[in-house]
């Protein structure tokens, strides 16, 4: 049940009351009669455990991402497969006919 707080009017005094939502509010002191009025208070809500923040909601790598910027869990390729690319040229030379031996 939530607690609401008044302030007398005549008085200045506050004072809390457990009410229901659906409940009207007072508008007069119950001890007094004299007039209340509610005071809007920051609700006292504490968030624990995970998921309430932007960096909880996201999914936890095994890794450190600093040194991966593409967000991929791929590793490297080992060095022994790009350095067999390398050493093969990546066009075969071209060939020039000649006639003149065919005559």
């Amino acid at each position: 049940m939530p607690t609401y707080v008044y302030k007398n009017l005549n008085t200045g005094q506050t004072f809390e009351i457990q009410q229901r939502m659906t409940e009207d509010a007072l508008t007069h002191d119950p001890q007094t009669g004299d007039p209340v009025k509610r005071i809007i208070s920051a609700p006292s809500i504490s968030f624990k455990g995970s998921g309430f923040y932007v960096n909880d909601s996201r999914a936890k790598s095994s890794g450190s991402s600093e040194g991966n910027s593409s967000g991929s869990s791929e590793s490297p390729k080992p060095k022994s497969e790009s350095s067999k690319s390398e050493s093969a040229p990546a066009t075969p030379a071209k060939s020039v006919p000649s006639d003149k031996g065919a005559s």
